[in-house]
């Protein structure tokens, strides 16, 4: 440790740490995320996410096998080439942590991040009302336009931790015969689309910190990030937030809002893109990713809560359309 605090030390041109304080430990026990409490730095804290790729994992739902394993090694790879190569390319309209720097130190990892607490966005959500779910989809619309026909080089070829090709063993135990054999034609559907952007890939509520107010949102947590269409990361956001009925019920006025923010998105970063055409491609996708989030719960988690009457019904017309 102590050549990881003379590093972190070093980069932020402090005196000393004076205390930490682990805001939480990462899945698997794969290392900690802490934040540092500096002295004699311009900074008087700075949030150290420290990947520990060698030390003994325990998967919380029992999935400890190698392709798990390889799966997060590369998670970690991805997310420290996004700040190192991608990050600064976003703006305030698409809002996450400025990296400070990134340390390499063995099967170690050390990133150094600006803390989002102290730059005006100390709020987290459990729950979350209609009002407060349209800046994060907000910040995706932008973040999406914003990476619109990006390269995804050194990032996952295909975005989302539960993308079908690093879900065998998952897909190998569901007892929905239908969707599994669904799955691949799915995966091919949103693999084909013609229009692709960076997709976060685990864009959850609890991955977006919020301004007191909660109407200004950013974003963290970028292990998954990768090519697809925008709809994969609507799809997971809006089933992370809302119950079935309220899925179905809002349903319009999220493609409605999400759309909207979009093409204001793409006149903002002046980019050349057929707006009508790639909203009527990505609507129609929009119930393929949600079917494809929903085959892997069924495999991973039978009896996880998101598994409702919406997503069922959702995935049984996707299925029959693709016969």
């Amino acid at each position: 440790m102590d050549q990881i605090n003379q590093y972190i030390l070093s980069t932020v041109e402090a005196d000393q740490v004076i205390k930490t304080e682990e805001i939480q430990s990462l899945w698997s026990g794969y290392g900690s995320i802490k934040r540092y409490y500096l002295e004699g730095s311009t900074l008087s804290k700075v949030i150290v996410k420290h990947v520990q790729l060698s030390k003994v994992k325990h998967h919380p739902r029992g999935w400890n096998t190698d392709l798990s394993h390889q799966r997060k090694v590369k998670s970690y790879e991805v997310e420290t080439n996004f700040y190192e190569n991608y990050a600064q390319l976003t703006d305030n309209e698409c809002r996450l942590p400025q990296c400070i720097g990134v340390g390499h130190f063995g099967e170690d990892v050390v990133i150094i991040m600006e803390d989002l607490d102290e730059s005006g966005f100390p709020a987290r959500l459990g729950s979350i009302s209609f009002n407060e779910m349209k800046g994060c989809i907000r910040w995706l619309a932008y973040f999406h336009a914003r990476y619109l026909n990006h390269s995804s080089e050194g990032l996952w070829d295909i975005g989302t931790y539960w993308h079908l090709d690093t879900r065998p063993d998952e897909l190998q135990v569901m007892d929905d015969k239908a969707l599994k054999n669904a799955a691949s034609k799915i995966d091919q559907k949103l693999n084909n689309a013609k229009y692709k952007t960076l997709v976060h890939g685990d864009a959850k509520v609890a991955n977006f910190c919020f301004s007191n107010d909660h109407n200004k949102v950013a974003a963290v947590d970028f292990q998954y990030i990768g090519g697809g269409v925008g709809m994969k990361d609507l799809a997971y956001f809006v089933g992370s937030c809302l119950y079935e009925e309220d899925c179905e019920n809002y349903e319009s006025d999220i493609l409605n809002y999400y759309f909207s923010e979009f093409e204001n998105a793409i006149c903002h970063y002046q980019i050349e893109v057929d707006f009508d055409e790639l909203k009527k491609e990505w609507t129609e996708l929009y119930p393929v990713a949600w079917s494809d989030f929903h085959r892997f719960l069924k495999g991973w988690s039978p009896g996880h809560w998101k598994i409702n009457s919406y997503s069922e019904r959702i995935a049984r017309q996707v299925v029959a359309s693709l016969k």
